[in-house]
């Protein structure tokens, strides 16, 4: 049983740029030289293999989804063994915590250092996890190492990230108050006469599951995710009674029917049965997802491009276990 962790702490992001001095002195303190607070993917990268060289078997992210993707995509390439990771604990301290809200420890700050402290001191450090499959995204027939994440998309969902990302938004609103503007306005533009018509035309996209053909067409949304659930009730997804795979889909044809009514019931976590039957909407679980597309693909916010074969391969990753509070 591991008996110590490691904390990797984004100064950068968003709640601990106002966090208490107070804590991060404690967490320096208390960790030692198990603390770390990169400045780089470089650096992280480092960071990573000195843990994999110590066997430390948990690392603690301080961070938001961003800071868990990388150092997911750091552990993925790292020395650690892909059947051999070590566990995660998520404090959301993020301007997205999409990921906290499933996986995530569950406290943060001393409080949360207090507790694995306890924890690890009495050998209960691994008393009770949640284990999840990452999405790891790669670009086949190209020299670039892989990006793991746990939600992404494209079509719809991507023109709604340039408009969430615009600066009359990124540089005034906090997050929740910035996904319900991006909401609103996406909402805005899709009722619009004048801009309806090219936001329900899609985006031509070849999609292929699990090593079958490529079905490509114009497609109007494209999600998937490795989590389970996901804030406020929100869950676009239904399998039908399949097994899971690893990656929950939602597959959303251009020009869909009854729109609208599709998205007030999926913003609700519901896919009524008129939903299912609809050949426009399509959703279940797959563990590996083919791309052909000239659109960039969003995953956990960061813009991925496609490059110059338009290809992305997204296939269900290692088993992680992230530890609950």
């Amino acid at each position: 049983m591991p008996d110590r962790f490691a904390l990797i702490h984004n100064s950068r992001s968003r709640r601990n740029l106002k966090a208490d001095s107070r804590y991060l002195d404690c967490a320096r303190r208390t960790m030692g030289p198990l603390f770390f607070s990169p400045d780089s993917q470089t650096e992280l990268h480092d960071v990573i293999e000195d843990m994999a060289r110590q066997d430390v078997r948990c690392l603690v992210v301080d961070g938001g989804d961003g800071t868990v993707g990388n150092v997911l995509s750091a552990l993925y390439v790292s020395s650690y063994p892909k059947d051999r990771l070590p566990m995660i604990a998520v404090l959301p301290s993020g301007n997205t915590n999409l990921i906290a809200a499933d996986v995530g420890f569950g406290l943060r700050g001393e409080e949360a250092l207090q507790r694995l402290q306890d924890r690890a001191r009495s050998d209960r450090l691994v008393s009770d996890v949640k284990r999840r499959q990452p999405l790891v995204v790669s670009w086949p027939g190209q020299d670039r190492a892989p990006v793991l994440g746990f939600f992404g998309g494209l079509g719809a969902f991507t023109r709604g990230i340039e408009i969430a990302h615009s600066p009359a938004i990124l540089k005034n609103y906090a997050h929740d108050t910035a996904v319900l503007i991006t909401l609103a306005e996406t909402l805005r533009q899709i009722i619009t006469p004048r801009l309806r018509q090219s936001w329900l035309d899609g985006t031509p996209v070849g999609l292929g599951l699990n090593g079958g053909e490529l079905e490509a067409h114009n497609r109007f949304l494209f999600l998937c995710t490795g989590l389970h659930c996901l804030p406020h009730g929100i869950w676009p997804f239904w399998r039908g009674g399949g097994a899971d795979e690893g990656i929950s889909y939602l597959d959303v044809a251009a020009n869909p029917k009854k729109l609208m009514r599709a998205i007030w019931s999926l913003l609700r976590g519901r896919s009524p049965a008129w939903l299912r039957a609809d050949p426009t909407y399509s959703s279940g679980s797959a563990r590996q997802v083919l791309l052909n597309t000239e659109q960039s693909f969003v995953l956990d916010g960061e813009v991925l491009e496609t490059g110059p074969a338009q290809s992305l391969e997204i296939f269900a990753g290692p088993i992680l276990s992230f530890l609950q509070a």
